[in-house]
């Protein structure tokens, strides 16, 4: 009889060979990293738009810091904030907005106009995941000229504490709410497929968005009933739920008070549903773009 060898090792080396499950999930890594490196390059070239907001950041925080200040006047408390949380409030708000910021819905609708799309439908890769990955990339460069220079700024020119109160429980909000802002914008793309023209409706959800996020004005100053609803949709997820477990730990809205685990696991939900959401529409509109193309 021949010399038998174990399952999973190699005749030739005597090494342990890898499983179906470790190779894809390593190739799927390594496609991953070749796409977000790409984007790194290619908008590396043109970092001097990212570092804009070096000034824009800035400015921003200065403007809510004297709009703020004439709002509060002798209050000592706003929607549950006092002045120097509301400033951490928008402080956080334009720094998550530096690492969560999607442009997954323009390049979608710009392929879906110009028929490139046509070419990802015979790759072996999910356009999602491929503009998944691009964001990756596009966010790196994000941290290093944008998000680092405007930290550094908010902390030591405006003399602002911008430690968010607990660390990990902050970047597992923000890494949440990343994967939440990407499916929204993807679903927004999709769009592309059902409309000759989608921009003016990526301008109206664009500017809802801005709004339901928390971004122009914190949740909690929103009527009670409308806090209620803003429980239910995922732009809450995207900014507000971050921010504000940034600045204070936990998650208030609709008078209801969550520790920043129960935040965190309400974020992850919401991530999966529209992943869901963004599979589902997908597919009915490579349904419906085969269909015309045909």
């Amino acid at each position: 009889m021949g010399r038998s060898y174990p399952l999973e090792t190699s005749p030739q080396r005597g090494f342990p060979q890898r499983s179906p499950v470790f190779k894809r999930i390593s190739h799927t890594f390594d496609v991953c990293l070749a796409v977000a490196s790409a984007t790194y390059k290619e908008w590396a070239a043109y970092r001097t738009h990212s570092m804009v907001s070096i000034l824009v950041g800035p400015i921003y925080l200065l403007v809510q810091y004297f709009i703020w200040t004439a709002v509060y006047g002798d209050l000592s408390t706003l929607g549950g904030l006092d002045l120097q949380q509301m400033i951490r409030y928008f402080g956080a708000s334009a720094l998550i907005g530096y690492i969560t910021m999607d442009f997954a819905d323009w390049n979608l609708q710009m392929l879906v106009r110009t028929g490139k799309f046509l070419t990802f439908t015979l790759r072996p890769i999910h356009h999602r995941f491929f503009a998944l990955s691009q964001k990756f990339g596009h966010r790196v460069l994000g941290f290093i000229f944008e998000f680092i220079p405007c930290l550094l700024i908010f902390i030591f020119l405006f003399r602002i504490d911008m430690t968010p109160s607990n660390i990990p429980l902050t970047v597992i909000s923000i890494m949440l709410a990343f994967f939440v802002n990407f499916y929204v914008n993807y679903c927004i793309g999709l769009l592309g497929f059902w409309l000759v023209d989608a921009g003016s409706i990526k301008q109206l959800i664009g500017i809802l968005t801005s709004i339901f996020s928390g971004t122009l004005l914190p949740l909690t100053l929103f009527p009670d009933w409308a806090q209620h609803i803003l429980l239910f949709m995922p732009m809450t997820y995207m900014g507000y739920a971050p921010t504000v477990i940034w600045t204070t730990g936990s998650f208030t809205l609709g008078g209801i008070t969550l520790s920043g685990v129960y935040a965190i696991a309400i974020q992850l939900f919401a991530a999966i549903i529209m992943y869901i959401l963004s599979e589902i529409f997908y597919r009915l509109s490579v349904r419906r773009f085969s269909g015309v193309g045909a």
